[in-house]
C-alpha cells in the first residue's frame, strides 16, 4: 500500500477511532483531534506540486485483479487541484467548526466522524483510476453527505433535506454506474486512463452516446444542475461548517470533476458540447434569478452556488470545442478550460468565506434573515470586511480573483460566436446573452448579501441576540480565504503555472506535448468586449438592485406551483409512498400460504419462460435406465403417501406419512448407487420428523370448517403448474447442456487440491466453503432471533402472571 492509498484512507480510519477517543477526551473539543488529519494531508499534497508539473504519480493496490478491479490511484494536475481544495478547505472548516459547535451541546463524535468519512470519499473520487472504485467512493459521498445534512436529525427540515439529497444524488450515481459498465463493454477495461486512450476507436460504438448521457446524469445530479438542483437549497439545513465544505469546495464540485475528467473521451462528439453548455448556462441563469428572490443568507448562497456551478459547467462545455477547432497557435477554446479551473479555485475561496460569514452572522445575531439584519458593519467590522471581499469577488468586481475568471468567462463566450457549430443569427448569440443576464443577477444578489446585512440601520429589536463581533477562532478561517481572494486577484500567476497549467493539461492531454503552452493571466486586457460586458453588468446590476421592489414580485409569481420542480419532486415522492403503501397492504396479507402462492407463481413463470426462451425443452429417452419392479413399487409407495398427506385430517398422520415418503426416496438413492445422498436424505428426514413432533403441541388445530375442493382453484392450478415445471426441468436437464460439466474438475482436483476422498464433503467444505459458511450464519442468526422472541414471550407472560 502506497502513501497515496494511506492518504485516502487515513480520514476514514480516524473517523472510526474518534468515537473511541471521544469517551476519554470529553473535556477537549473533538475538533482538535480531527484537525491534524486534513492539515497533514494538505501539506502532503503540497509536496506533489513540483512533481505533478512534470508527470502523474500512480500507485496500484490489487483488489479483484481477475475482473480488472484494483485500487489504482493517479495523482495528476486535475486530481491534485481537487485534493488541495478538499484538504485545504477541509482544514479551515474543521478549525471553524471547533468554535462554531459547542462541545456541550452537540454530538461532536458523530459530526467529525461523518466529516472525515466524507473527506475520504472525496479524495477517493478524485484520485481513483478504476471506474468501480470511483463509483464506490462516489456513493460514499452521498451517504456521508446524507449523514452530515441530517446531522440535526431532530429537525424535520434537516431530515427532509438529507433524504432529498440522497434520493437525487444516488439516482444519478446509479445512472453513472450504468455508463461505466457501458464503457467497460466497449473497452474491456475499468481503467480511466486506458478508456481515455480509446476515444477514437469507440466513438462510433452504439453504446457511446448512451454511456455519455448516463455519466452526465451522475455529474449533473451531484453538481446541482437544472433540473436536479432542487436538493442543494434544502441541504442548507446542515450546520454552516457542512455547508461551507460540501457546497463550496467538495461535493458539488464532484460532478465538475467527472465532466472535466471525461472530456478527452466524450468531447469527440458534438453532443457533449451541446448538452453541457445548454444545461450549464440554463443552470447559471436559473440559480442567479432565484437567488435574488431569497431572504435567508444561506438560501441566497445556495442558489448562488447553483449559478456558479452552472457557469463552470458552461466553461467546460465551451472548452470541449478545443478538441475540434483549436490549433496549437491560438488555443481559443482551451482558454475556456483554463477559466473553468481558475473559477473553480476562486469559487471555493470566496464562497467558502461567505458561508462562514453567514454562519458568523447567525451565530452572533441569532438570525440569517436579511430583512431583520442591517447596520452590522459598525458592530462587526472584521466580518463585514470579509463579506465585502467575498461578495465583490462573486460579483466579478476588481481587484478580486472572481473578476479575472469572470472576464475569462466572457471572453470565451464572445469567441463561441465564431464556432462553426452555430449560426450567428440564432444559437451563436444565445449563450453570451444568457450568460450576461445571469451575471447581472449575480451582481444583484451579491450586493444584497453585503449591503442588506452590513449597511443601513441596525434593528436590534428584530434580533434574537445582541450582536457583537465574532471570536477570533471564527474569524481566522474566512480571513485566510479572503486573503486568497485578494492575493490571487492581484497576483493570479502565483497559481497559474503550479496548479492551473497541470490541471488543464490533465483535461486536454494533447497539450502535454506542446512545450509552447503556458498559462499567463493578465489583470488588464485593454478595452475588450469582455470588459464592456462587465461594465454593463455593473451598470444594470446597480439599477436592478436599486429597483428591487418593482421587479421582484413579477419574477416571484410567474411560475405556478404545479410547474415548480421542487413541487414535482414532493408530489412524486408522495404518490410513490402512497402507491407503495397500498401495494404492500394488498400483497402482505399476513398469511404464509399467500406468500407461498406468490413464490410458486414466480417460480413457474420464470422457469418455464427460461425453458422456452433458451429452447431447452429437449427430451431424449433413448439412454434412460430401465424401470424395474422395485422402482415401480417405490413410486407407488411415494404416490400413496402423497395422497394420504393431502387428504389426511390428522396432523400426526401427515407427519408420519411425510417421513415415510422421505425414507422411500432415500431407498431410490441407494438403488442408484448414491449412498452419500441416501445418508443425507435419511438424516434430514429424521431431523424433520423429530422437529415436527417437538413443536407438535404448539401447532394450531385444523379448522373444523370443511373447505370444499374446487377443480380450478388457485391451489390446484399452482400445484399442477409446479409439478409440470419440475417434471419438464428434470426431463430437459438430462439432454440439455449449455456449458461443460464442472464434475470433471471436481473429480480431478478433490484429492489434489483439498486432500479429501469424499467428493461431496470436499465440495461443501472447501470448494463451496463460503456458501456453506453463509448458510450456517443464516441459520445461526435465525436461531438467535427465534430464541430472543421466545425469551421475550416468556418474559411478558411472567410479568402478566405477576401483575395478576
Amino acid at each position: 500500500m502506497s502513501l497515496l492509498h494511506v492518504a485516502i484512507l487515513l480520514p476514514f480510519v480516524a473517523a472510526l477511532l474518534i468515537p473511541l477517543f471521544y469517551r476519554w477526551t470529553k473535556k477537549l473539543h473533538t475538533g482538535w483531534l480531527a484537525l491534524p488529519i486534513p492539515v497533514a494531508l494538505f501539506i502532503y499534497f503540497l509536496t506533489f506540486i513540483p512533481k505533478t508539473a512534470q508527470t502523474a504519480t500512480t500507485a496500484t493496490l490489487e483488489w479483484i485483479p481477475r475482473y480488472g478491479i484494483n485500487f489504482t490511484v493517479v495523482l495528476d494536475g486535475l486530481s491534485l487541484l481537487f485534493a488541495l481544495l478538499i484538504t485545504g478547505i477541509g482544514s479551515l472548516v474543521v478549525f471553524y467548526s471547533i468554535f462554531y459547535l459547542g462541545k456541550n451541546k452537540e454530538r461532536l463524535n458523530n459530526f467529525y466522524a461523518f466529516l472525515l468519512i466524507f473527506m475520504t470519499a472525496m479524495l477517493g473520487v478524485v484520485l481513483s483510476d478504476n471506474l468501480i472504485v470511483l463509483y464506490l467512493f462516489w456513493e460514499l459521498t452521498s451517504i456521508s453527505s446524507f449523514l452530515l445534512i441530517g446531522y440535526w436529525y431532530h429537525r424535520e427540515r434537516s431530515r427532509y433535506g438529507a433524504r432529498k439529497s440522497m434520493m437525487i444524488t444516488v439516482f444519478g450515481g446509479l445512472m453513472m454506474l450504468g455508463g461505466f459498465l457501458m464503457l467497460h463493454i466497449m473497452t474491456d477495461s475499468f481503467s480511466i486512463r486506458e478508456i481515455l486512450s480509446s476515444a477514437s476507436s469507440i466513438s462510433e460504438n452504439v453504446f457511446f452516446i448512451p454511456a455519455m448521457i448516463l455519466i452526465l446524469l451522475g455529474a449533473f445530479t451531484k453538481s446541482a444542475q437544472v433540473p436536479f438542483h432542487i436538493w442543494l437549497p434544502d441541504a442548507m439545513e446542515a450546520p454552516t461548517p457542512v455547508s461551507a465544505y460540501l457546497h463550496s469546495a467538495t461535493m458539488v464540485k464532484a460532478g465538475l470533476y467527472i465532466v472535466a475528467r471525461f472530456t478527452p473521451l466524450f468531447a469527440v462528439s458534438g453532443v457533449w458540447f451541446s448538452v453541457i453548455s445548454i444545461v450549464g448556462i440554463t443552470t447559471m441563469l436559473w440559480g442567479s434569478i432565484n437567488a435574488t428572490k431569497k431572504t435567508d443568507l444561506k438560501a441566497i448562497l445556495a442558489y448562488s452556488t447553483i449559478s456558479q456551478l452552472g457557469m463552470i459547467m458552461t466553461l467546460l462545455g465551451i472548452g470541449s470545442a478545443s478538441l475540434h477547432f483549436d490549433s496549437m497557435n491560438d488555443n481559443i477554446y482551451v482558454a475556456a478550460i483554463v477559466a473553468a479551473m481558475f473559477h473553480l479555485f476562486n469559487h471555493a475561496t470566496f464562497k467558502g468565506s461567505l458561508f462562514m460569514v453567514a454562519g458568523i452572522v447567525d451565530h452572533e445575531t441569532g438570525t440569517r434573515d436579511i430583512r431583520r439584519l442591517g447596520g452590522l458593519m459598525r458592530i462587526m467590522p472584521i466580518t463585514a470586511t470579509i463579506a465585502f471581499i467575498g461578495t465583490f469577488a462573486m460579483a466579478g468586481i476588481p481587484p478580486f480573483n472572481g473578476f479575472l475568471s469572470k472576464e475569462m468567462f466572457f471572453e470565451s463566450l464572445t469567441e463561441i460566436i465564431h464556432l462553426n457549430l452555430f449560426n450567428l443569427e440564432s444559437w451563436g448569440i444565445i449563450l453570451p446573452v444568457v450568460a450576461w443576464i445571469a451575471s447581472v443577477f449575480t451582481f444583484v444578489y451579491s450586493m444584497m448579501i453585503f449591503f442588506r446585512t452590513f449597511t443601513g440601520k441596525t434593528k436590534p429589536y428584530l434580533l434574537p441576540k445582541k450582536p457583537h463581533e465574532a471570536p477570533l477562532g471564527l474569524l481566522v478561517p474566512p480571513s485566510i480565504l479572503a486573503l486568497f481572494v485578494v492575493g490571487v486577484g492581484l497576483f493570479p500567476n502565483l497559481i497559474a503555472a503550479p496548479l492551473l497549467e497541470p490541471a488543464v493539461k490533465a483535461i486536454l492531454p494533447t497539450l502535454s506535448h506542446a512545450s509552447s503552452f503556458h498559462i499567463h493571466i493578465s489583470f488588464w486586457h485593454g478595452f475588450t468586449p469582455a470588459l464592456l460586458m462587465t461594465i454593463g453588468v455593473i451598470v444594470f446590476g446597480i439599477l436592478l438592485y436599486k429597483t428591487q421592489r418593482s421587479w421582484k414580485p413579477f419574477i416571484s409569481s410567474k411560475v405556478p406551483k404545479a410547474l415548480r420542480i421542487g413541487k414535482a419532486y414532493d408530489n412524486g415522492m408522495f404518490y410513490l409512498e402512497q402507491g407503495s403503501y397500498r401495494l404492500t397492504m394488498y400483497v402482505m396479507t399476513g398469511w404464509l400460504r399467500t406468500y407461498l402462492n406468490y413464490m410458486l407463481f414466480a417460480f413457474i413463470v420464470l422457469v418455464l419462460g427460461t425453458l422456452f426462451i433458451t429452447d431447452s425443452l429437449n427430451f431424449d429417452f433413448a439412454n434412460l435406465t430401465q424401470i424395474t419392479l422395485v422402482d415401480g413399487v417405490l413410486a407407488a409407495v411415494i404416490f400413496v403417501t402423497l395422497i394420504g398427506i393431502v387428504f389426511s385430517r390428522s396432523r400426526i398422520t401427515s407427519i408420519i406419512l411425510l417421513g415415510a415418503m422421505g425414507y422411500t426416496i432415500s431407498i431410490f438413492f441407494v438403488i442408484a448407487s448414491a449412498p452419500d445422498l441416501a445418508l443425507t436424505q435419511l438424516v434430514i428426514e429424521t431431523i424433520s420428523v423429530v422437529l415436527y413432533l417437538l413443536v407438535f403441541y404448539h401447532l394450531p388445530q385444523f379448522s373444523n370448517i370443511e373447505e370444499k375442493p374446487k377443480l380450478f382453484s388457485t391451489k390446484t392450478l399452482l400445484s399442477i403448474g409446479v409439478g409440470v415445471t419440475v417434471t419438464l426441468i428434470a426431463l430437459s436437464a438430462y439432454d440439455t447442456t449449455f456449458y461443460d460439466s464442472i464434475s470433471k474438475y471436481y473429480i480431478d482436483n478433490v484429492y489434489k487440491e483439498a486432500a479429501g476422498k469424499n467428493i461431496v464433503n470436499v465440495i461443501l467444505v472447501d470448494f463451496r466453503g463460503f456458501d456453506t459458511l453463509f448458510e450456517t450464519a443464516v441459520l445461526a442468526i435465525a436461531s438467535i432471533g427465534i430464541f430472543g422472541m421466545i425469551k421475550l414471550r416468556l418474559t411478558k407472560r411472567r410479568k402478566k402472571n405477576e401483575n395478576e
